[in-house]
Parts: C-alpha cells; structure tokens; sequence
C-alpha cells in the first residue's frame, strides 16, 4: 500500500478502547467510527463492518473491506461482491474454538443421553431399574470415528480437540483434499495449519464414503452452491444408525425436513442443531415439531464468545499491518469458491 494516509471507517458499535487499538497499528492511520447508514464513505480506504455501501460510487476509494463475520453466504448478492477492486477479508478463525468445543459438547451431550436426563429431572423421579441401563447406556466417545465436513478453522480445532482428548480416528472431507494446509488465521496453539490430522481425506463426491464410516459427523463448512442441502435423505441414509450429526455451518446445507424424518425413523441415533436454513425457524419448523429425546436444538450461539470483538479487533489490526505493508491480508475471501 503505498498511501501515506488511510482512511479507516468502522460501522461496528466499537468504543474508543477498541479503536484506539487499531490506532496503535500505525500514525498513518485514521481511524473514524459512525453509523453506516449516515456514513460519509467519500474519502474512506477501508471500512471495518458487515453493511457496504449498496452504492459504490459512495466509496470510490474504498479498496478493502474488514467484513466482522466468518461467511459471506449473506453478501453474495451485494454490490461489493461483485468489485474486484474490494478485497473482501473476514474473522474466520476468531471463535473456531468455541465452536469446536460446542460441537464436542453437544456430541458428548448426545452420547451420555444428557437430554434424556433433562427429559426424567422434569418428570420428578427416576425411571424404574430395569429401564435405567437402556435409557442411559452412553456410546463410546473415545477411540470412535469422527467424520468432518469443511476442514476450515472450526474443522483443524476440532480434529485436534478430537485425537488429544479423545484420541478419536479423524476423517477430513473438503474442496480440494491435496490442499491440507491452511493459511487463514488461527490462534497460536490451536488448529491443524498444516492439515497433519486427519486420518482419511474426502473429496465431496466422496462424502458418503466418509458417512458410511463415521460415528459421528460434524458440518462446519460455508454456505456455497456446492454445499446447499449436500445432507439430503440420500446422505442421512448412508450414515450408521448408531451415528450422530452436529451442524455448526450453515443450515442451508441441511434437508431439514429430511433430517427430522431421520431422527424419527431412528435411522441416525441423534443430532445437534445451531443454524437453520431460516433464522429465526418459522412455527411449525420440522425440527422444532419433533418430540425426541435424542436432539439437541440452539439458537445459533455456538460462536459466542465474550471477547469476539476485541479478538476480532487483534485479527484487523493485524490485517491492517498487512494493508500497510503490502502483503497479504489474513481470510482473503475468494469470491470464485464463495468463501
């Protein structure tokens, strides 16, 4: 970058803490807060937020975009999209290891029939002893087969949260399998940057491959016209029905009227839900109608996290280093695979 001045707008309800951090990058830097919609992006380099300009002639500097959110499924639609001149970056990585331990959570949850227990706390007693073995027998987490979809940020934390605790066989299925490494963001000490985990790598077209053998499958990968409704009834049926499915991408990824029949057919032992292909579910949502004791529903949380924007504000100042410096940005969306 060869300015010797850069505007910097953040649209983020940011106090002056957390701007002052990416003040601290640079004296080149100006660093501005405001509304997006009362915004003047006439003069600004780079904005920090998840609302461009419908109308880029607003920005006619403007050359990146800090988007504060890991997909970009909701903006390919949007203006900004479609400019090549915008380099698109986003927080992926941030929280990949609450999400992570959600995934595990909920999967351990399912396996020792924790909201099973809910189910008799809330019926006053205990079920009758010849009852309590079937009811609450647990599936064996550790040593069991672990199948991931979308070996991004989420997907190398949990493969390495996986074989540490559980020493669990990890099998791996994304885009481009010869490509293992990654080279977006992740916190020191957590992932699997070089992709040395996995036990097993899958192509998609060789998705139920990796179904057939999993114990246990986790989708943590975007929302993209391959990966829409990739977990139809065909993909359910090639599971074990001693399996479970945990969805932490996205719910447009998931038949969800083919997963509730799943669930209560028994043709898969469980499954743990946080995103929905509508949000909030509609009344009446397939999901939210079935009356099981082996699922496990959220409001799209598993990325919460008490420090997101301060970790969020790390990962821009150092991509605003980068920006200075000329080098390449952390998280670079690219627009061709749509993530």
């Amino acid at each position: 970058m060869a300015a010797t001045h850069v505007n910097v707008l953040v649209t983020m309800p940011f106090g002056g803490a957390l701007l002052d951090r990416m003040r601290a990058v640079s004296p080149r830097l100006g660093v501005r807060r405001a509304d997006g919609a009362q915004a003047d992006y006439s003069d600004v380099d780079v904005l920090y937020g998840n609302t461009p300009p419908a109308d880029l002639a607003r920005a006619p500097k403007l050359a990146w975009v800090q988007l504060h959110m890991a997909g970009v499924n909701t903006l390919t639609d949007h203006p900004v999209f479609a400019a090549a001149r915008v380099a698109l970056t986003t927080t992926s990585g941030v929280h990949a290891h609450t999400v992570a331990e959600y995934a595990l959570t909920a999967l351990l949850a399912l396996a020792h029939r924790v909201p099973r227990m809910v189910e008799w706390r809330a019926k006053g007693g205990w079920p009758p002893d010849q009852e309590r073995w079937p009811l609450f027998l647990p599936s064996e987490v550790r040593g069991a087969t672990l199948g991931i979809i979308g070996y991004g940020s989420i997907g190398r934390e949990l493969a390495r949260m996986a074989k540490s605790a559980f020493a669990m066989t990890v099998l791996a299925c994304k885009r481009d399998p010869s490509q293992r490494a990654d080279t977006g963001y992740a916190a020191p000490g957590t992932g699997d940057p070089e992709g040395r985990l996995p036990d097993t790598w899958y192509a998609p077209d060789e998705l139920h491959d990796m179904l057939r053998r999993s114990d246990a499958v986790v989708l943590a990968a975007p929302l993209t016209r391959e990966t829409e409704r990739m977990i139809d009834a065909r993909a359910l049926a090639a599971m074990k029905p001693s399996a479970y499915f945990i969805n932490v991408g996205r719910g447009g990824s998931v038949d969800e009227a083919a997963l509730a029949r799943a669930l209560t057919d028994g043709r898969i032992a469980g499954a743990a839900i946080d995103v929905f292909g509508e949000e909030p579910p509609p009344a009446g949502h397939p999901l939210y109608a079935l009356d099981v004791p082996h699922l496990i529903l959220s409001p799209h949380v598993s990325g919460f996290l008490p420090t997101y924007d301060e970790r969020c504000t790390d990962l821009f100042a150092e991509n605003l280093r980068r920006f200075l410096a000329g080098a390449p940005l952390l998280n670079l969306v690219d627009r061709a695979k749509g993530y």
